[in-house]
């Protein structure tokens, strides 16, 4: 699929000297929306029912930390950019960008996008939004992974300088300026994120936290919200203030809630549901035989891995991190356990990531009895003993639950340790890994845009991504030399070398880079192969006539 990176070149590296730019030119309508192939009769309902895996963490977009709220917000509020249904960076509020120099971004408005009350965007309603959602009193647990990609974002996350520092200006109501400490090749990527969306300010004012109620919420996407029910469903219907109202096709959209994947299934079968999160581990076969126009296994820009609490009494022992990581075989995990295609890693950047080559441990191809051995040896040296316990959190999900299970297997047969698996719901888990309130935590990543920084910020020493609270110096030193250098190949070097440095402290069990099985109704429209981001939006969704 086309990455950021196959957006035209906005300047040359190679001679920083002469400002080169671009811009994106404005899209009508009706290519931004569903594309409706020629001769497709539509249902006289437009109505979709998708489940969304959990329940979103927030729907405040300076705030959602996993993807089930991302996926929501993306439909009820609209940033500077966003991702089509085949992935590509298509306009969104902004009409235009371009890059009028190495560190400045410059993006033109659209005059006609209205919020859900009929006020207009404006370039203020992104200042305030992105001042707000760096501001450290926000919290959110995005700040200082972005932050770092506007001037004094890293600061104002840190409490060293004043929000209204950052290098974000409107010089007109309809012109958006941001300002980076180092070229950022991938801006119109990034701000395609939820956390970029723009807020209605005196609405956040007048209601603070409670904004977010459907009674109370003003939003500029394509829907708005009509209901939440919390663990149940959140109901969405169309948003006739949306500037390319007239070309969606939807006119209601609901997400459910649902973790369990067999339960997920039967409300497909039983016609309650018409988008399946994730097949179960195991099952993708036996649905690919049974539902053959229903299947879909889109490979993604992913990875699937544990963390470990090096701050923990028995993990902050790399001896003891790499043992547990040694005796896992990923090979048995993709193939018998989840079963749908997913391929076996042993590092931070997978396959498909532009900005840094995929690396992996030397001991990969060891057979597994030498790996035994060796982790027998390290964890002997730690002073480890057999019987030693192990607690493993993660979420409810037969999925997790079996690739927990396998883990635990793995670490009891081969190291003779026992492990405590802590199942629980998803927004749990999540303030658990946040707050440090675990031992070994069920983790995963769907890049955020396609850059070796997008992985990098897992482990970074301040990032607020890393669960794990591990912290190299040395390999964050290669990173902002990376991220400085002019020439696209020593960056990539830099940052490679970083990615496989920072591995070699073993703060996290890289096991696999997703796919994503699932089963969609086939009268459901817009749905592509290519969208390694799995993002798509309601407002490029129909209902064929069924």
């Amino acid at each position: 699929m086309p990455s950021p990176q196959s957006l035209p070149t906005c300047w040359n590296r190679t001679a920083l000297t002469a400002v080169l730019w671009c811009s994106v030119a404005a899209l009508s309508g009706p290519l931004l929306a569903a594309t409706i192939p020629p001769g497709t009769q539509l249902a006289e309902r437009q109505e979709l029912i998708r489940n969304n895996g959990s329940e979103p963490d927030s729907l405040d977009p300076a705030l959602p930390q996993g993807v089930p709220a991302s996926n929501v917000v993306r439909d009820l509020f609209e940033g500077l950019t966003a991702e089509d249904g085949a992935g590509k960076i298509v306009p969104g509020v902004a009409e235009s960008w371009k890059q009028t120099e190495p560190t400045t971004w410059v993006f033109k408005l659209r005059q006609n996008a209205k919020w859900s009350n009929g006020d207009p965007v404006t370039a203020e309603d992104f200042v305030y939004a992105l001042r707000r959602f760096l501001d450290p009193k926000m919290a959110s647990e995005y700040a200082a992974t972005y932050g770092i990609f506007m001037v004094n974002g890293k600061e104002i996350v840190a409490g060293k300088s004043a929000p209204t520092t950052l290098g974000v200006r409107a010089p007109d109501k309809y012109t958006l300026e941001i300002k980076t400490p180092f070229p950022v090749s991938f801006m119109p990527a990034l701000v395609a994120n939820a956390q970029f969306s723009p807020v209605h300010r005196a609405t956040v004012e007048k209601f603070g936290k409670d904004w977010v109620r459907p009674a109370n919420m003003v939003s500029n996407g394509a829907f708005v919200l009509s209901d939440w029910q919390v663990n149940n469903k959140i109901v969405l219907t169309k948003n006739p203030k949306y500037w390319d109202s007239k070309n969606v096709q939807l006119t209601k959209f609901t997400y459910l809630a649902v973790e369990d994947g067999n339960t997920d299934v039967k409300l497909y079968e039983s016609g309650e549901n018409e988008w399946v999160y994730q097949l179960p581990p195991g099952t993708y076969e036996k649905y690919k035989a049974q539902y053959p126009k229903d299947i879909h296994n889109t490979p993604q820009l992913a990875l699937r891995y544990y963390s470990f609490n090096v701050k923990d009494p028995l993990l902050k022992d790399v001896r003891v991190r790499k043992a547990l990581s040694l005796v896992i075989d990923r090979d048995i995990l993709a193939q018998r356990v989840t079963a749908d295609g997913q391929l076996p890693t042993y590092g931070l950047i997978v396959k498909g990531t532009a900005g840094a080559d995929v690396t992996t441990y030397d001991w990969a191809s060891w057979p597994m009895e030498k790996r035994v051995a060796e982790a027998k040896k390290l964890l002997t040296e730690a002073g480890v003993r057999p019987g030693t316990k192990l607690r493993f959190a993660y979420n409810n999900s037969e999925y997790h639950k079996k690739m927990a299970i396998f883990a635990a297997s793995e670490w009891k047969t081969k190291l003779g340790l026992d492990t405590e698996l802590e199942a629980m719901e998803f927004t749990v888990l999540i303030k658990r890994r946040v707050d440090g309130e675990y031992q070994i935590a069920r983790n995963g990543w769907v890049a955020d845009y396609n850059d070796a920084t997008t992985f990098l910020t897992l482990v970074q020493c301040d990032s607020d991504q890393n669960n794990q609270r591990n912290c190299n110096r040395q390999a964050e030193a290669l990173i902002d030399q990376g991220n400085l250098a002019s020439d696209p190949k020593k960056r990539q070097a830099l940052l490679t070398q970083a990615a496989q440095l920072v591995m070699e402290d073993y703060p996290i069990i890289s096991l696999l880079q997703y796919t994503v099985p699932r089963l969609v109704k086939p009268w459901v429209g817009g749905y592509t192969e290519t969208n390694a981001l799995d993002r798509y939006r309601g407002k490029e969704l129909f209902i064929r006539k069924h």
